[in-house]
């Protein structure tokens, strides 16, 4: 069991870089453009993902997958009656702009 374990490390490491690369936003990539980051992961199994992690990943982890939490709730001041950097009601009845039309 212990002689596999190499490969099925290897293979969950570049399944995981390989999602991430195509589910990362091309514009956020860093070095190469997409496609040849998709291609270096699947020939080159353990350099081609270590390469994505430290090279070619967007900046900040989450790269631009997920948007700062600026912009996501607070985009438009006026949204809602929510203040900028405020975070928006979780659900109908924590929001009072719903509840007043009920």
């Amino acid at each position: 069991m212990l002689r596999y374990l190499p490969f099925l490390l290897s293979l969950a490491l570049t399944v995981y870089c390989l999602v991430d690369a195509i589910q990362a936003d091309e514009a956020g990539i860093r070095n190469l453009p997409k496609l040849l980051w998709i291609l270096l992961i699947v020939l080159f199994p353990v350099v081609g993902p270590v390469a994505w992690l430290v090279a070619g990943r967007p900046a900040g982890g989450g790269g631009s997958r997920y948007a700062p939490q600026q912009q996501r709730w607070g985009g438009d001041p006026g949204r809602r009656g929510q203040q900028r950097g405020q975070r928006p009601p979780r659900g109908p009845d924590d929001d009072p702009d719903f509840l007043k039309g009920l």
